[in-house]
């Protein structure tokens, strides 16, 4: 797999996700995850799921980083590819609620890579999440 992405290609992506995996916070269940997200503009930022006692708390990597892109580029930033990894040697793609807060930032043809039980897998974002939840916001004066 090397489709580039801007001067990233797919591998160099995931490989980035891996190393934010190693990062991991998961005491609970042990499974190690790392995301890595290529922006429009050719930054990439990394996240790795964070866990919690209560799980309902638990953070996925692909939303922390998202976060963090959000946080250091502003609201206006656009996923280009997505990359997520395990340490564990086992098929992840990105949850249902990661699917979604992804969509929010990712165009139908942004490329999403993660591992399945074939191997890994690459393929656009329409095709992983089809009928997402969309809602069209309307401009409004601001409120003082």
């Amino acid at each position: 797999m090397s489709t580039s992405t801007s001067q990233i290609t797919l591998d160099d992506l995931l490989r980035k996700a891996t190393l934010a995996a190693e990062k991991s916070y998961s005491p609970y269940s042990g499974f190690k995850v790392g995301a890595a997200l290529l922006l429009d503009g050719g930054q990439v930022v990394t996240g790795t799921n964070v866990e919690n006692a209560s799980f309902g708390l638990t953070v996925c990597a692909e939303r922390t980083a998202l976060v963090r892109a959000v946080s250091e580029f502003g609201p206006g930033i656009r996923i280009a590819a997505a990359a997520v990894a395990n340490l564990n040697g086992e098929a992840s793609s990105p949850c249902g609620a990661c699917r979604q807060t992804l969509a929010e930032f990712a165009g139908p043809d942004s490329v999403i890579v993660f591992p399945t039980a074939e191997g890994t897998k690459a393929m656009h974002f329409h095709e992983l999440l089809p009928l997402g939840f969309e809602m069209k916001l309307e401009k409004s004066p601001r409120r003082m």
